[in-house]
């Protein structure tokens, strides 16, 4: 079921009046580390369930934990492994269970391992020349017992350019023999039942895989390759194999990502095509957004408007929707005949995995949500919006957005009085906004905030057009939209327009910088998280995945070396009049500590005030308990010395040193 609006209601009777942003809440930093943990991908075995879970309290590892049929949950991995791969270096498909046996890429070598039931991991792939040098990812067993999987290989002392991606056979005696190579990128091989043809998708720099990419199927026995789907201007992803020898797939190729199959005839024929989204940007490696049951009905998940919803297709074609309180979804595995296992979340409940039985309306959560102990009221409901803003050239156009109210259960503003306004920014920054419950977001909702976390141009969920008005236009389309989006909540009266605040991460972290290195910034203040500083610097200076991603969001390097400098932040310190603070991990590979040290760095020589926070062996977002902690506590801290408002005592916050 799609989500609809929703107001926060507060009895004012019952609460009472004090300053926004100082509410006292029970949603604070603690609570939003204790007992957290992101739930990653899923896995069917037989009878059992398995499922990623990375754990701040354990150093951010990555945890594989099994459900058995009768409902025992056992970890699998003991201390001192973790289920982590750096392929692409945002990683995904780093482990996969058959019979029982466990194979994962641990995060400390990048060797891959097998756990076998009773024993302890072994490594299977060969000990590389240089340390971490293999990193391996997205497998299946193929019926010899050799698994088929993505290799990424790491020369000693190699750049970007040398790192070589390959779909690779590993022998159960470490031989390894290499099936596909010559691609800048493959991902997604699958092997047909027989074991006999092989499915995957490849690309080339510049593009991405959101961009163009290209389906290939291989006759193993023959050696004789035919192109499935793609090319230029169509984005393909998730082959499945069926059980007739047909292939579903992902495609964009209307303009939105829908699902589509093909016959070895070469047909290649709709299967779910809506003006929604079933793909989804596939930064990281083995998403699954469509299965197929037994009984041959398919079950997927579609978005719009900025959520989710589970559609079945029957055996006649009819398409249909499942009542189901979710608004995001992901990771679908077929459980049972007319099951699927699922990770779903809503915007009252953090992320659970489910098993949903088709035309069963109440899922069984085999790993429920945390019981976070707290009165609802406490809990902000996000509004889908549209606004109106422009794009690259200045022509109207409408932005989307998940705006939540602040909301309280026992405190609410002053009369006469509106909320300071957060602008989050996703990252990307080809993502989407998500609408399930954050307790990170309601860690400033509960304490009075507003928050709009804005879909700019160049996000998912809105077609492919939408996703590709940041061509060329990053810097513009994205701060443009953030603007709108703020502007506009003031012009509603539902935020105080004197105090916006932008914050984001990486991607959203250049977005906050861009948006501040403007004269006419409406924005009070601003959190930097691991953001792009240097864009030119960043061209020169990252990991292969994203090497030349910039070709398309700003222009050719080095032909285009005007619009870097014009659109880099670093290069507008002057205009650059509001506090700031930037928050780094000391190991990122993806934006390097140096980005976020030459805005500190110039902002301190011109003055303007800024707090900077290094945190000691995070990469690119932060996994450990403490340091998520910190950050928000000090991002909060910040907010109150730059807004006004004092910060509730009994949570002892330290607060942040601003350089002034």
């Amino acid at each position: 079921m799609r989500a609809g609006r929703h107001e926060s209601v507060h009895n004012d009777a019952v609460t009472t009046p004090a300053p926004f942003g100082s509410w006292p809440t029970p949603l604070t930093s603690e609570l939003v580390v204790a007992a957290a943990v992101r739930l990653g991908e899923v896995r069917v075995d037989g009878d059992t369930v398995l499922w990623a879970e990375g754990r701040p309290a354990e150093g951010g590892r990555t945890q594989i934990v099994r459900r058995e049929a009768d409902g025992t949950v056992t970890d699998l991995l003991p201390e001192g492994f973790d289920a982590r791969t750096a392929v692409h270096e945002y990683g995904g498909a780093a482990w996969w269970a058959h019979d029982g046996i466990l194979w994962f890429t641990n995060w400390a070598d990048q060797r891959l391992h097998r756990l076998d039931p009773g024993s302890a991991p072994r490594p299977v792939s060969p000990e590389p020349a240089t340390a971490r040098g293999d990193r391996w990812a997205d497998g299946v067993l193929a019926p010899d017992g050799s698994l088929v999987l993505v290799r990424e290989h790491h020369p000693e002392g190699s750049g970007p350019a040398q790192v070589r991606n390959e779909v690779v056979r590993l022998h159960p005696d470490g031989a390894v023999d290499v099936l596909v190579t010559g691609p800048d990128f493959v991902t997604s091989p699958r092997l047909d039942a027989s074991g006999a043809r092989l499915a995957w998708v490849s690309w080339d720099h510049p593009s991405m895989p959101w961009d163009d990419t290209v389906l290939t199927v291989r006759d193993l026995a023959t050696g004789t390759d035919t192109v499935v789907a793609g090319g230029p201007g169509e984005s393909v992803s998730e082959p499945r194999w069926q059980a007739d020898g047909s292939l579903l797939f992902v495609s964009d190729r209307t303009g939105w990502w829908s699902l589509y199959r093909w016959t070895p005839a070469g047909d290649v024929v709709p299967v779910i095509v809506e003006e929604a989204e079933i793909g989804v940007p596939c930064w990281t490696l083995g998403t699954s957004r469509h299965v197929t049951l037994t009984d041959g009905r398919i079950v997927a998940a579609s978005r719009r408007a900025g959520y989710d919803a589970l559609l079945v297709r029957a055996l006649d074609g009819t398409v249909s929707e499942l009542e189901l309180p979710l608004s995001a979804a992901g990771s679908l595995q077929v459980g049972g005949r007319d099951e699927v296992v699922l990770v779903a979340g809503s915007p009252t409940r953090e992320a659970s995995v489910w098993r949903v039985r088709i035309g069963n309306p109440e899922p069984e959560v085999l790993r429920p949500a945390r019981d976070l102990g707290v009165d609802e009221r406490y809990l902000s409901v996000p509004e889908p919006i549209a606004f109106p803003s422009t794009d690259g050239a200045g022509a109207a156009r409408t932005a989307h957005a998940l705006f939540y109210p602040p909301a309280s259960a026992t405190h609410r503003g002053r009369d006469g009085e509106r909320p300071p306004l957060l602008v989050v920014i996703h990252g990307g920054p080809t993502a989407s906004a998500s609408p399930v419950l954050s307790v990170g977001v309601q860690y400033w909702t509960s304490r009075g905030f507003a928050v709009v976390d804005v879909d700019y141009g160049g996000s998912t969920g809105y077609g492919r057009p939408y996703r590709e008005l940041l061509q060329g236009s990053w810097g513009i389309v994205d701060v443009a939209d953030c603007i709108a989006a703020a502007r506009w909540l003031g012009e509603q009266g539902r935020v105080d327009p004197a105090r916006l605040a932008i914050r984001g991460g990486s991607a959203g972290g250049y977005t906050t910088l861009a948006a501040l290195a403007r004269d006419d910034t409406p924005f009070a203040a601003g959190a930097d998280h691991f953001g792009v500083a240097d864009l030119e610097a960043l061209a020169a200076d990252t990991h292969k995945f994203e090497s030349r991603y910039l070709d398309g969001l700003v222009g050719p390097y080095p032909e285009d070396r005007d619009i870097y400098v014009e659109r880099s932040p670093i290069n507008h310190v002057e205009r650059f009049s509001k506090p700031l603070i930037v928050l780094q991990g000391s190991e990122d590979a993806i934006v390097p500590p140096n980005q976020s040290e030459l805005i500190v760095d110039a902002l301190r020589s011109r003055g303007v005030p800024v707090a900077y926070l290094l945190f000691e062996g995070e990469q690119h977002g932060f996994r450990r308990g403490e340091n998520i902690r910190r950050a928000l506590d000090a991002e909060l801290s910040f907010y109150g010395q730059v807004l006004g408002f004092d910060l509730p005592a009994e949570e002892g916050i330290e607060p942040v040193e601003i350089e002034r």
